[in-house]
């Protein structure tokens, strides 16, 4: 009965060493999953602040595309009507040297020769 008594007190000392075995390692992963859900939790609250950073970003971003599309129309429009009124401004000098030509040939002194 002793050497059943030994055994048994044995097995118990390696259930008891076992148990405590597993209670360390299921103490450590518990500090693991605590370390990651913090490390979620962080991350989580960093993708919230970046989507709104996002979203203020894109609206502002919009808003100013809007704003260069405006200055491109606004530039295109006034180089062409610049350009119309180059135009206008060489027909004009073209018709004024062509009249003061014209005029001057009309109030020159008539020479001896043309009577």
């Amino acid at each position: 009965m002793t050497q059943q008594g030994a055994a048994l007190q044995t097995y118990n000392n390696e259930l008891v060493k076992c148990i405590e075995e597993l209670c360390s390692k299921r103490e450590e992963l518990n500090r693991l999953i605590q370390q990651e859900e913090a490390e979620k939790t962080r991350l989580q609250h960093d993708i919230h602040v970046l989507t709104e950073k996002l979203s203020h970003v894109n609206e502002s971003l919009a808003r100013r595309l809007a704003a260069r599309a405006d200055f491109d129309r606004t530039i295109a429009e006034t180089e062409a009507a610049y350009m119309k009124i180059l135009e206008s401004s060489q027909t004009l000098l073209s018709v004024l040297k062509k009249e003061t030509g014209n005029l001057t040939k009309a109030t020159e002194p008539r020479s001896s020769n043309d009577h």
